[in-house]
C-alpha cells in the first residue's frame, strides 16, 4: 500500500470540509516531536472534527459526533465513545461525499448553539 492513496484521501476530505462549509479555520494543533506537523483541526465556533492518517486509514474524529445525526451512517468508529464519533475511510472505500459534508454543517450548527 503506498501512501499516495493517503494524500488523496486527506486532500478530498480537506476539500469537502471547505466546501461544506467556507468559514472553517484550519490549523495545526498537537505539534511534538513524534508528529512534528501536527494535526489538522477544523474549527468554526468551536472543534468541528479532526483529520488524521495511519498506516491503513484516514480518521476524521468530530469533536461532538455522538449529539449528530448520521440517518446514512457515515460514522463508523468510536460508535461507543460518550462525545465524540468518527470517520475511517481505507484505501477502498467509498465516502458518500453529500453525507460527509451533512455531518460537517451539522457540526457547526451543534458549535453555534
Amino acid at each position: 500500500m503506498s501512501e499516495e492513496w493517503r494524500a488523496a484521501r486527506v486532500e478530498h476530505i480537506r476539500g469537502l470540509i471547505v466546501s461544506a462549509e467556507p468559514d472553517i479555520v484550519e490549523e495545526a494543533k498537537w505539534r511534538k516531536p513524534s508528529n512534528p506537523d501536527g494535526v489538522p483541526t477544523f474549527s468554526l465556533d468551536g472543534l468541528v472534527c479532526t483529520l488524521e492518517t495511519y498506516k491503513d486509514k484516514v480518521k476524521v474524529t468530530f469533536a461532538k459526533g455522538a449529539s449528530l445525526p448520521d440517518p446514512t451512517k457515515v460514522f463508523n468508529a468510536s460508535l461507543t465513545a460518550g462525545t465524540r464519533r468518527a470517520v475511517d475511510v481505507t484505501e477502498n472505500d467509498i465516502l458518500d461525499d453529500a453525507a460527509f459534508m451533512n455531518l460537517i454543517r451539522a457540526a457547526v450548527a451543534v458549535n453555534q448553539r
